[in-house]
């Protein structure tokens, strides 16, 4: 069978092993098991007029309060024994392609226990399955590693974003993922990667660790959106590849903004590489700094920096509607009109200061929205709003099990849930 029939019959399978997996989850409390088995089947369908009729059957019990919902969207599933082990060219479904990652996950993996994921992006003239071998003898017993693979390196493509997100998706439906100690590294092309994809959804991880790697001028205010999520940053001194001077910016950038980060630089060169290498002298340091770290869902502050083409949900927050900004095409900055080179992206400045009072500072932004739990205020009481130093919304934000499914769906993170939202006209852009 040629290999392009075999991928696709593979992914075929893949899709219908990933919607079956969604009805062996556990039991939440005393919920009833029908509206357990509706609402598991809602979030992982693959197939989305299949969902909007879960949706409507869920929505039209009454016992659908998001007080019942919210607890079976956060009970964790009945994870099944799998595989252990080094597992080569994995399939993944990307915008109706099929995909490869390699996959390790150590022996002494059990489904009972949560466990740390890293994905790590391979730079050109490597695959996931050859960075696979690299890494998993580095990481040891204490991760489960992904390396997916695109062709050429060009992790700054939009393929490449989705596909990373679809590798997470892939690993988390069968092996006991937590959801807070998820890691993006990348080295070279890969680490390119780590910083755009990792900015895009810095709420989606721990931390991110790029490698001999750099970034574009036009693409340095993106860092900004790191404000919650660490990077662990290694380059060495003699890189001729990737120059040195493309992290010392970074670095420069990052501690201007006070953002958590470790920046290291060595001298290090390898007989083939040169500098343009990541030593096995470092690894042991950033090992024990990816232990320390976990995700903090729900931070009291957000920042987010986007362009036309990445307005998503960041965190608690998103931008919908904008003045005329900079968008990238699917290939990112292949083309330089005078919005990317004057670095015109929209940001948003969110902070929860007080009691039940946010403050959002915004630049170029029409309209945005707030997504909110409890762990962010407390809904039984009037929510103030203040943008760019003017009342913009005060009074009562109503929970609701419908905005909860909705935003489950989307974000497929069991630690992200919102059963509220808030959507707000930023002043004086009418």
């Amino acid at each position: 069978m040629p290999l392009r029939a075999a991928a696709r019959m593979l992914l075929l399978a893949l899709s219908v092993s990933v919607g079956g997996a969604a009805l062996a989850d556990q039991t939440p409390g005393q919920a009833d098991p029908s509206l357990q088995t509706l609402i598991r089947e809602y979030v992982q369908t693959h197939n989305a007029e299949r969902a909007e009729q879960l949706l409507a059957e869920v929505l039209d019990r009454k016992d659908a309060t998001a007080a019942a919902v919210s607890p079976i969207l956060a009970s964790g599933r009945v994870y099944r024994n799998e595989p252990v082990g080094v597992q080569t060219s994995q399939i993944v479904g990307v915008d109706a392609r099929p995909f490869f990652y390699g996959l390790y996950v150590p022996s002494s993996y059990s489904p009972d226990k949560p466990h740390g994921l890293v994905i790590c992006l391979h730079g050109a003239g490597f695959t996931g399955d050859s960075y696979l071998e690299r890494w998993q003898t580095r990481l040891g017993a204490g991760y489960i590693l992904a390396c997916p693979t695109i062709p050429t390196g060009a992790w700054w493509t939009r393929t490449a974003e989705h596909l990373v997100l679809a590798t997470i998706r892939a690993v988390e439906v069968r092996y006991h993922i937590d959801p807070d100690r998820v890691f993006l590294a990348g080295m070279s092309n890969g680490g390119i990667g780590a910083y755009l994809i990792g900015a895009h959804h810095a709420t989606r991880f721990a931390a991110v660790v790029p490698m001999a790697s750099g970034l574009d001028e036009v693409l340095m205010p993106f860092l900004e959106n790191f404000r919650q999520t660490p990077l662990y940053i290694i380059h060495g001194k003699q890189d001729q590849v990737m120059p040195v001077h493309m992290s010392r910016a970074i670095d420069e950038a990052l501690t201007e903004l006070g953002y958590a980060h470790v920046y290291r630089e060595h001298d290090r060169t390898h007989p083939h590489a040169g500098g343009h290498i990541f030593p096995r002298e470092e690894l042991p340091d950033l090992v024990a700094w990816l232990d320390r770290q976990r995700r903090d869902p729900y931070p009291k502050k957000l920042t987010v920096v986007q362009d036309a083409s990445h307005l998503l949900p960041f965190g608690w927050v998103r931008i919908d509607a904008t003045d005329r900004i900079a968008e990238f095409s699917d290939n990112l900055v292949d083309h330089r009109d005078e919005f990317i080179a004057n670095r015109r992206y929209a940001k948003l400045e969110a902070a929860v200061i007080g009691p039940n009072r946010i403050e959002v500072r915004t630049k170029f932004v029409r309209r945005y929205t707030l997504f909110l739990n409890e762990s962010l205020v407390n809904l039984s009481r009037p929510v103030t709003v203040v943008t760019n130093g003017a009342t913009s919304f005060e009074g009562a934000v109503t929970p609701g099990a419908k905005t909860l499914l909705r935003e489950a769906r989307l974000r497929q993170d069991p630690r992200m849930l919102f059963p509220a939202s808030l959507s707000v006209n930023v002043p004086g852009k009418d």
